[in-house]
């Protein structure tokens, strides 16, 4: 089942969108059976169960880290990360590059954006954004590279809120790579339930889980 959901839904994907499979929660076998169907690229959301599971999994995997970032576990997965997508403090950029320099890696790293209508989402204003670049606050950080932006819009069934959150985040990463002439080419926006108008709105990587692994436990 895993390999027929994974060839539905990169039929559905648009030209040049990473397709980040969500895998927290799941099992070793449910991921070896994505990765025999072609998928490298996995997202987690806890530093420890990814931290196991690169150890057990073969050493081509793209390791995401899409979960709320905890200072005190980055050390964990600094050796092994591909790109952590929610850096939303830059309290915690400095704690990555602080761990990246004692790996002897440059890693690279998203900066999350507040879209949603929710408190409990994290994430920079766009204000605060504005005011990073402005500053030049990320000419410190010699062992991380930003590769662009990340966010998550509302949870809700209304698809006008949905594409309305999106549409902005595109049109702030357009202008922050415009006018910071930024070499950026992410913008990590959309979800299982939500990426089809991410990918309109100009998402280029989507984070898939319950279509690709079944809902979580």
């Amino acid at each position: 089942m895993i390999q027929e959901n994974l060839e539905k839904i990169q039929s559905t994907l648009k030209k040049g969108v990473t397709l980040v499979a969500v895998s927290k929660t799941k099992p070793i076998e449910l991921l070896q059976e994505a990765y025999d169907a072609g998928q490298r690229v996995f997202g987690e959301n806890k530093i420890q169960e990814m931290q196991l599971k690169f150890e057990s999994l073969p050493k081509d995997i793209e390791w995401h880290m899409i979960g709320h970032v905890q200072g005190n576990k980055i050390k964990h997965m600094a050796p092994f990360v591909s790109l952590v997508h929610g850096m939303d403090k830059v309290k915690r950029l400095k704690e990555l590059n602080k761990e990246a320099l004692k790996n002897d890696r440059i890693i690279d790293c998203l900066l999350q954006v507040h879209i949603a209508k929710e408190d409990t989402k994290f994430g920079f204003s766009q204000d605060e954004l504005v005011e990073l670049f402005e500053s030049n606050g990320l000419a410190e950080f010699k062992n991380i590279r930003v590769k662009g932006l990340m966010g998550m819009a509302t949870n809700t069934s209304d698809e006008t809120l949905v594409r309305s959150e999106f549409s902005m985040l595109n049109s702030l990463y357009a202008k922050l790579k415009s006018e910071y002439d930024l070499d950026w080419d992410v913008l990590s926006m959309g979800m299982s339930g939500d990426y089809a108008i991410a990918m309109e709105e100009g998402s280029t990587m989507v984070r898939i889980g319950s279509s690709i692994f079944g809902m979580r436990n």
